[in-house]
C-alpha cells in the first residue's frame, strides 16, 4: 500500500500538488535519510522530511474518510481566503487536524444551499468530474414568463459561450405573479450555468438554492450557515455514485454521532442573515442610528454638564466645610502640638 509523495505532502496541508513536485525537484525533500524525487511513493513506516523536519502523515486508504453538508447562505464566497476579506465557506467549519476539507463544487456569492466538504479529494475530483454526470438540482426563483416554448429550449439545449448546455429536468414548484420558483437539474458544474440558461432566454434568476448534489438532499432540518456530517451509509452511497470502494472506520463515532443525533431533533437557529443581507441593512439604519447616536451624544452632554456641577458644588461644599472645621480646629488648638484633644501637650 502506498501513495505519491507530492499527493501526500499536499493532503497534509503543506502546500498544492504542483508546488510540493517544485519543493521535491529543489532537493528539499528525503525518504528514510535519501533525496526524494517528483512521482516516488510512500509507504506507510517510512521517514519523511522537509527541510530536515520529520512530517507525520498517513496513507490515504488509512484516513477515516468524512463528507459534511454545510448550507451556504447567501452573501459567502466559495474560497479559502478572499483579499477583500469577506466571510468565505471555509470560516465556520470544523478544524480537522492533520488533513483539511477540500470543497465540491462551488455556489456563487449571491446563490444559497448544499455544499459538500470532504477529506478525500479522489472522492472531491470524481464528484466534480463532467464525465461523472453527477446530478445537481436547484430550486430557482424566476422573474419573468417561462413559456412552454423556452422550457423546451432549455430541456434541449442553448449555446452558451462556453459550449452548449441544457437542463435534464424542469418542474413548476410555485409561486404568485411574476415570481415564480422552478425545480431543475443539471449534470454539469459550470460557473453560473443555470443562471446563464435563463437568461439565454430572456428570463432572470433572482433566487437560486442548490437542494441535492447527487445522492446527499439538503436536510430539512440544516439551517444557513451550520453543517452537519454523514454516517457511514451516506458516504457509502456516495462514493458508490462514482465507483469509489468504501473504507474502514468510515462514518461517525462518539461526540460527533451524539451532536448530529441533536441537531436532528433540536436543529441549532440559522446564523444572522448573510454578509450582504447584513451589508444591506446596515445602509438602511446607518441614518437613524447616526440620528439616534447623536441624540444620545446630546443627552450624554447634558447629563455630563448636570453632573460637573453637581461634582463642583459638592466639592465646593466639602471645600467650605473642611476649611469651616480647619478654622475651628485652628481656633481650639493653640494649647497643643497635634490639636486640642489628641497629642495634647503643655508648655
Amino acid at each position: 500500500m502506498s501513495e505519491k509523495l507530492q499527493k501526500v505532502l499536499a493532503r497534509v496541508g503543506l502546500g498544492s500538488r504542483r508546488y510540493m513536485e517544485e519543493v521535491i525537484a529543489a532537493g528539499r525533500v528525503s525518504v528514510n535519510g535519501q533525496i526524494a524525487q517528483v512521482g516516488e511513493r510512500i509507504e506507510p513506516g517510512d521517514e519523511l522530511r522537509i527541510d530536515g523536519r520529520k512530517v507525520q502523515f498517513q496513507i490515504e486508504d488509512e484516513i477515516r474518510r468524512r463528507v459534511l453538508i454545510y448550507y451556504k447562505p447567501e452573501g459567502e464566497i466559495c474560497s479559502r481566503n478572499d483579499p477583500e476579506q469577506r466571510p468565505t465557506v471555509f470560516d465556520n467549519l470544523p478544524s480537522i487536524q492533520g488533513d483539511r476539507w477540500v470543497m465540491v463544487g462551488r455556489l456563487d456569492i449571491n446563490s444559497t444551499g448544499l455544499l459538500l466538504f470532504t477529506n478525500d479529494g479522489e472522492l472531491a475530483n470524481r464528484l466534480m468530474h463532467p464525465s461523472n454526470e453527477i446530478e445537481r438540482e436547484y430550486a430557482v426563483r424566476v422573474m419573468g414568463e417561462v413559456t412552454p416554448q423556452l422550457k423546451n429550449n432549455m430541456l434541449k439545449g442553448v449555446v452558451l459561450d462556453d459550449g452548449p448546455a441544457k437542463f435534464e429536468s424542469f418542474s413548476e414548484l410555485g409561486g404568485d405573479g411574476i415570481n415564480r420558483w422552478y425545480q431543475v437539474v443539471v449534470k454539469e458544474g459550470r460557473n453560473r450555468e443555470v443562471r446563464r440558461i435563463f437568461e439565454s432566454q430572456g428570463l432572470k434568476v433572482s433566487r437560486l438554492l442548490r437542494t441535492r448534489y447527487g445522492t446527499v438532499i439538503l436536510p430539512r432540518e440544516l439551517r444557513t450557515g451550520r453543517w452537519i456530517e454523514l454516517d457511514k451509509q451516506d458516504i457509502d452511497n456516495l462514493t458508490k455514485s462514482v465507483e469509489l470502494k468504501p473504507r474502514q472506520g468510515t462514518g461517525l463515532f462518539g461526540m460527533a454521532k451524539r451532536r448530529n443525533e441533536r441537531m436532528q431533533e433540536k436543529p441549532m437557529a440559522a446564523r444572522r442573515g448573510g454578509y450582504l443581507r447584513q451589508q444591506r441593512r446596515d445602509t438602511d439604519e446607518q441614518q437613524p442610528q447616526y440620528n439616534n447616536r447623536e441624540r444620545r451624544d446630546d443627552q450624554g452632554f447634558g447629563r455630563r454638564e448636570n453632573q460637573n456641577g453637581t461634582q463642583f458644588a459638592r466639592r465646593d461644599n466639602r471645600e467650605d466645610n473642611q476649611f469651616g472645621r480647619r478654622e475651628n480646629r485652628e481656633g481650639n488648638a493653640p494649647r497643643g502640638l497635634y490639636g486640642a484633644n489628641k497629642g495634647f501637650k503643655k508648655f
